[in-house]
Order: structure tokens, then sequence, then C-alpha cells
């Protein structure tokens, strides 16, 4: 039985600054997020195991998803001085990295069979070995939500929790699927 409450509190020890269920029935699966990632506007796309097409096929991704029922929205808001500061940008983005991390080594040890999916590329490897050697790391890789075809936004409206906190604020989003 997957205790919740103690996934909340490893999830605020971990630097998370909002927690919500998720409801793993809501999460849709889009072709245009995944159209997007081929654009490479953030260069890894074909460049790392955690991104398309290294990740898999929109199908294969949606089959290890519908593995699971139930879940937690991970979020990481900060505050910004003025929609130019990119520094606090970056530094909201780091933590978001941090707890993304953190938490998956912390719930891995407890749940193992916990997916987590973060935001952007994965960044454990200073260079990724896609596409000719497999993944150093792959119980450590965590994949983009994006990767995956998810519209943040509207997964965090389907189950109750904001995703724009306001005038200079930015959020990051990840989530954990355990159940």
């Amino acid at each position: 039985m997957v205790d919740y409450d103690k996934i909340k509190e490893l999830a605020l020890e971990s630097g998370f600054t909002h927690i919500v269920d998720l409801d793993a029935d809501r999460i849709e699966l889009r072709t245009e997020v995944r159209d997007m990632c081929a654009e490479n506007k953030c260069k890894s796309y074909g460049k790392n195991w955690s991104c398309p097409p290294g990740c898999g096929t929109l199908s294969e991704c949606e089959d290890k998803i519908r593995k699971f029922k139930k879940g937690l929205i991970l979020q990481t808001t900060g505050e910004l001085e003025d929609s130019f500061d990119f520094e606090a940008m970056t530094e909201i983005n780091e933590a978001h990295g941090k707890a993304i991390a953190d938490f998956a080594k912390k719930i891995g040890g407890i749940y193992p069979e916990a997916m987590v999916l973060g935001a952007g590329a994965c960044t454990i490897c200073k260079e990724c070995t896609y596409p000719d050697e497999p993944c150093r790391f792959p119980d450590k890789m965590i994949a983009s939500m994006e990767a995956y075809g998810i519209v943040v936004s509207d997964i965090c409206s389907a189950n109750n929790i904001p995703y724009y906190y306001g005038p200079n604020t930015l959020t990051y989003v990840g989530c954990v699927l355990i159940d």
C-alpha cells in the first residue's frame, strides 16, 4: 500500500513548493507536444535518451504511463524581480532539477516501480551517450513531462493545481506516478 502522506513529506523535504494528488487517467499525451520537441528549440531532440526519439514513441510512453492510476504533481515556484530576471529563472530551474533528482532517489528506495518525470532533458551525464551507446544510468534517468507528450498546464488544470501563481512568478512542474 502506497503511503501518500509519507511521499508528500519526502517531496516537501526535497524542496518542492506545491504538491497535489495526480489522477493518472487525466494524463493526455499529445502528438503536438512531440512535434514541438522535433522543432529542437531546446537542442536536446535526438541527442538525449530522455528526449524524443530516445525516450520511445508516444505509444510506448503511453504504455508506461497507463500502468499507473495515481501519483503526485510536484511544483517548484519562485519569484522574479521582473519578466527579464533570467538569473532567478535559472535558479528556479536548478532548484527544481535538484528537487526532482533528490526526490527520485528517495522514492526509488521506497517504491522502485515509481516513475518520475521532470522538466527538460536529463542532465545526469555531462554528455549523453545517445544514440551510439546505451544510457549509462537508465534507472536514474528522468525524462521530461513534455518528452512524454504532456501539456503541463493541462495536467495541472485537470488535477486542480494552478500552473500560474501570478505576475513575477515562475513554476516548474514534475510528477511521480506510483500506484
